[in-house]
């Protein structure tokens, strides 16, 4: 399935740059009948980023987990007078954990303004562009579908055939054999019949196996429909916030969010994240499988980075985006965001963006930002959300600090990617075949980083007849929901499908890094990914056939693809978790063990074997240099410090293979347990 979800650019944009006339405000009645059609953004809704003078003014009259019904600034009070009654909201809830950073990087000056739908959200956007105290405003887009259609669901019979035709391979997985994107023997076949495919078009999964199958303390945020937490082969792997309650409705940890135990619900506003609409593709738990299916055992599909039944992979956060017909707006994505990035995630998994700024448009009906001035002047919220997380997701104290946002390239075969994965902090992945070639919907060229196996349907026409359609062996096979999939599993392609592959191999380098207790910067693994990719210009050479809208129409006049045009068009190549792994030896800086923050009275626990290497094999000391300022003791592997006095002191750790660590502790006044003000 071509899916890739992806914001409408809007032709009446440039509205928000031109200033209006001095005339007043245009009544309700006044407006023109073109104007009421169904719009790309929501109606009666600005945000708005306010000066840091005026937003200090705003949080005083809006309360902090609710809207207020004035701005408390005259100019900006004036101006919405105009539309009657409108309210404030702070776009990204206040958290006590993370509003120091939240502040720093200016997060907390932006505001949702509602009014009216009856009056001109352009005009009121403009009104308000006029005032000084108004930094940027942004209207709130709706995100659309470039590709409307669903999964192939693997049915019972096929199930069962392919799992009586499973042979010896890497793991136990009775479907890991029809996995040519993890492990391609260059034997693919359909009824004895050997088809397109080169041994190794894949992602060097078995190989990259050898050093690492994924680590728990690794979380991969899914920003799509929603993940089938009660999957059988994904359950395992799931994040779990310990500190909440699955359908409360009280933020039991003060992140802002209440009930959110498997991630976000940003459509509805709630902790249960769904996957059962009737227009619900499985996009979500197809994207999840292809990154953390449980590995080994027994059941379903092998992943890139899930671990096996013994030893848990990475754990994917849901930040449901989609439900049905119902899509994110701008709102909602930034909040799942830098929702990610506040609660552990490290990599932003996001199979959506702008079309394409080079993207035919009488097929798409518009085109995107062409370069990275636009898109930051068309989508500035959108872009500080996206910084927060490369810049504040994981900890220096972990294996990764900062962030790495991994985007579809699009599927509107234009010779540039879309943005925001176009832009060079970004990650934007393109679509290949079985066989290296570029997969014909992929776009290509300027702002792609890299390319991964995301299926080719129309590549294989061939096996396609009015009794059988064998199309889908060209194609990405993952998890579906139960209600989308009688088996539980189905195919489907796409550059959006190719993502989830330079997801899952980023993770698992991080957690390559986690057991080995390596720290890097998030930009330093990232450009190891793209320099250890493995070429596949090689292979853009000649005509590729294929039939157009195969899933759709069934078999109709065969199309060419000159695959010359792709030719240094594919970024760095085809990602390579082997050499990715390999890269990552011997790189970094040992991990160091963290200075501790805690509250006068509270307690925070460290787990210790996290930051040595074989650390739990090893036996721990703790000596604190003021035993009046904190205590420490340790059970069961994990370390309880007690803060005892308002204070500092340094201290140090000692392992039982002679290794020893500095670190500071600190005892704050007035803080929450973790040592938070």
């Amino acid at each position: 399935m071509k899916q890739i979800y992806i914001y409408l650019m809007l032709v009446a944009a440039t509205a928000l740059t031109v200033s209006c006339s001095k005339e007043e405000m245009m009544s309700p009645v006044d407006r023109p009948q073109e104007e009421l059609q169904e719009p790309t953004y929501v109606e009666g809704e600005l945000i708005v980023k306010f000066s840091a003078e005026a937003a200090s003014v705003i949080e005083q009259y809006v309360p902090t987990r609710s809207v207020g019904t004035r701005s408390g600034v005259v100019s900006v009070d004036e101006v919405l007078a105009l539309i009657g009654g409108y309210e404030l909201e702070r776009v990204f809830p206040h958290s006590a954990q993370n509003e120091a950073q939240t502040r720093e990087a200016e997060l907390d000056r932006w505001y949702v303004v509602r009014f009216d739908k009856r009056f001109s959200t352009e005009e009121v956007a403009a009104k308000l562009e006029r005032l000084g105290e108004v930094q940027r405003v942004n209207l709130n887009r709706t995100l659309k579908r470039a590709y409307t259609g669903k999964a192939t669901p693997l049915s019972r019979e096929k199930l069962e055939r392919m799992v009586t035709a499973t042979r010896s391979l890497a793991t136990n997985d009775p479907l890991f054999a029809m996995q040519w994107n993890l492990a391609n023997r260059g034997d693919m076949f359909v009824e004895g019949e050997v088809i397109k495919s080169v041994k190794d078009a894949d992602v060097q999964a078995t190989q990259a196996w050898t050093r690492s199958m994924g680590d728990e303390s690794v979380v991969v945020a899914v920003l799509d429909e929603g993940v089938d937490v009660t999957h059988p082969d994904l359950a395992a792997n799931i994040w779990v916030n310990q500190d909440e309650i699955a359908g409360s409705r009280v933020d039991n940890d003060h992140n802002g969010y209440a009930g959110d135990v498997h991630g976000y619900n940003f459509i509805k506003d709630v902790g249960t994240i769904t996957t059962n609409d009737i227009y619900d593709s499985g996009h979500g738990s197809h994207v999840a499988g292809v990154i953390a299916a449980v590995n080994n055992n027994g059941i379903g599909i092998a992943s890139i980075a899930g671990g096996t039944a013994e030893k848990p992979g990475v754990k994917i956060m849901s930040c449901q985006v989609f439900s049905g017909n119902l899509s994110g707006t701008s709102l909602q994505v930034v909040r799942a965001i830098k929702y990610a990035a506040d609660n552990g995630a490290v990599v932003l998994q996001c199979s959506w963006g702008f079309i394409s700024g080079s993207a035919n448009i009488y097929d798409w009906g518009s085109q995107g930002p062409r370069t990275q001035e636009e898109f930051e002047a068309y989508a500035p919220l959108e872009k500080a959300a996206l910084d927060y997380f490369v810049h504040y997701a994981g900890s220096p104290n972990g294996p990764i600090e900062g962030g790495v946002a991994i985007f579809a390239s699009g599927n509107e075969s234009a010779d540039m990617a879309g943005y925001p994965g176009a832009s060079d902090e970004y990650i934007s992945v393109a679509g290949t075949a079985a066989d290296f070639t570029a997969a014909v919907y992929t776009n290509y060229g300027f702002g792609t980083s890299i390319s991964a196996p995301g299926g080719d349907q129309d590549y294989y026409y061939d096996y396609v007849d009015d009794e059988h359609n064998y199309g889908e062996v060209g194609c990405i096979l993952s998890t579906l929901p139960l209600s989308k999939s009688e088996t539980g599993y189905g195919y489907m392609e796409g550059t959006s499908m190719a993502c989830p592959h330079v997801s899952g191999v980023m993770a698992l380098g991080i957690s390559y890094a986690a057991e080995q207790r390596r720290h890097f910067k998030a930009t330093e693994l990232q450009q190891l990914l793209l320099d250890s990719a493995t070429p596949i210009d090689a292979y853009q050479t000649g005509t590729k056939l294929y039939m157009r809208y195969t899933a759709d129409l069934g078999p109709i006049r065969p199309m060419q693809l000159d695959l010359g045009n792709f030719r240094g068009g594919m970024g760095s190549g085809q990602v390579n978790a082997e050499a990715f792994l390999a890269a990552i030896d011997g790189k970094g800086i040992e991990l160091q063990f963290p200075n501790i923050y805690v509250a006068m009275g509270g307690v925070v626990t460290v787990s210790p074997a996290r930051y040595f290497k074989n650390g739990g094999q090893l036996t721990y000391q703790v000596t604190i240099a003021d035993s009046s300022v904190a205590a420490c003791r340790m059970a069961n592997g994990i370390l309880y410090f007690q803060g005892l006095a308002a204070g500092s002191t340094k201290a140090s750790i000692h392992t039982s293979n002679g290794q020893s660590q500095e670190f500071v502790i600190t005892v704050r006044r007035a803080a929450g347990g973790n040592g938070w003000l």
